[in-house]
Order: C-alpha cells, then sequence, then structure tokens
C-alpha cells in the first residue's frame, strides 16, 4: 500500500464521490480503486437492488408483479458492507455476496428495479448509509445509476462512467465467464433501454457530472482520471 492509498488526507473528511453509468462501464471496478487508493468508503448500489431481487425470488414473489414486488420489499432488510477491499452484502441476514451474481438474480433485477417502491426504499438506505460514513469522518465513492442524479445530488464529484458496447460486452462476458459476447451486448442493450426509460429515477448523466469515457483505458488509468477529479475539488469540509 503507497503512503496516498488509504491515507486520511483531508478529501476524505465528508466527501462523496458518486459514480453513475450503464452496465458493463467499469463502475465496480472503478469505484472500488478510487475507494482504496483514497482511503474512503465504498457503495454498491447495484449490489443492493441485486439482493432485494434475490430476497423477492426466495420468498416466491412474482417480481413481474409490481405491486407485489412493492408490498414484499418493505420487509427485506439489507445490509451492505462499505469496505472497498471486502464489500459484503446481506439480504434478510444471508450473504448474498455470491448467489447476486448468477444468472436468476441478474434476468430478474429489471423489473425489480424499475418498481418505484423499491428505488424509495433503497434511495432512502442509501442516504442513511453516505450520512453514516459521512458523519464518522470519512468520504464514500458511491456507484450506481443514479447516485449524482438522485442518491447524492450535492455530491462534489460526479462521474459518469461510460464505454462502447463491444468494450462492455466483452467486460461482462469476462466477468460472467459467457462464450457468447453478441448475447451479452443484446442483454446489455435491453438492460440500457429499460434503465433510461423506467419512469422511477432513469439512467441519466446527472447535471455537473463529468463523463468518463473508458472504452481505450486501462482500469488504473480511468481510476487516475477520477482521482485526478477528486484532487481538482480538494478537501470538501
Amino acid at each position: 500500500m503507497s503512503e496516498r492509498q488509504g491515507a486520511n488526507d483531508g478529501r476524505a473528511t465528508g466527501l462523496v464521490v458518486a459514480v453513475d453509468g450503464p452496465s458493463g462501464s467499469g463502475k465496480s471496478s472503478t469505484a472500488r480503486g478510487v475507494a482504496s487508493r483514497l482511503g474512503l468508503a465504498y457503495l454498491d448500489t447495484g449490489a443492493m437492488y441485486r439482493a432485494m431481487t434475490w430476497a423477492l425470488l426466495q420468498r416466491g414473489t412474482d417480481v413481474s408483479d409490481a405491486d407485489a414486488v412493492a408490498r414484499e420489499a418493505e420487509s427485506v432488510v439489507i445490509v451492505s458492507g462499505t469496505d472497498p477491499l471486502g464489500p459484503t452484502i446481506e439480504a434478510d441476514g444471508t450473504d448474498v455476496s455470491e448467489p447476486i451474481r448468477g444468472s436468476d438474480v441478474t434476468d430478474h433485477v429489471s423489473p425489480v428495479a424499475t418498481v418505484a417502491r423499491v428505488r424509495e426504499l433503497l434511495v432512502d438506505l442509501q442516504r442513511r448509509t453516505i450520512a453514516d460514513v459521512l458523519e464518522a469522518g470519512r468520504g464514500i465513492v458511491v456507484e450506481g445509476r443514479d447516485i449524482g442524479s438522485v442518491v447524492a445530488p450535492d455530491a462534489p464529484v460526479k462521474v459518469y462512467l461510460v464505454a462502447d458496447a463491444a468494450a462492455r460486452a466483452a467486460r461482462r462476458a469476462a466477468e460472467t465467464g459467457a462464450a457468447d459476447t453478441s448475447a451479452t451486448a443484446e442483454s446489455l442493450a435491453r438492460r440500457d433501454q429499460i434503465d433510461s426509460t423506467r419512469a422511477a429515477s432513469p439512467l441519466v448523466r446527472a447535471d455537473g457530472a463529468v463523463q468518463v469515457d473508458g472504452t481505450h483505458l486501462t482500469l488504473e488509468q480511468v481510476i487516475d482520471t477520477v482521482v485526478a477529479l477528486v484532487d481538482e475539488v480538494g478537501d470538501p469540509a
């Protein structure tokens, strides 16, 4: 670990870095890398929606029924860890870090994430998590699809991370072990359509967000770019 990595150097106090972007753009790896380098906490909001989906499926909820999803979601307990070196996620007391990445959750998370009540519940939880971290004297990197626009619109650093369709498909296929990148690309396109057109908190580039295109950059270069944006802001406290 370098002197800089993990250091609480002022930027870690009261700082919120919002990282948004479509599926496969590299949000998770980038956000974790930035958080680790700067000694910040980390929150994966996408994992929260996946955890909610897992819990509803376990309960036998028809996730295509928005009313049923909204009712059942009220009693689901989601707990997210904020360590970028070992993020955790629990649903109803079960560690779901692995199962939420499976095809069953992946195939059903979109209809769950479009339900307005689910978004209300999880946005409230996300804001409380951010507030707890800030009250503890730390900063946090939060990644998702509506962080800069809805969850933390006052974040001093907002990033909208993109990559071209081929790069996104290749990255996602590598993550999931899929052999057919064309099928992965089609799946990502469908997810983009759902995310950008849903009524509740659609995927948009937030006001003031800096777009970073990672298509031809390495992960370290993308992290460097975001850290440079943090450097420009300085200590927000």
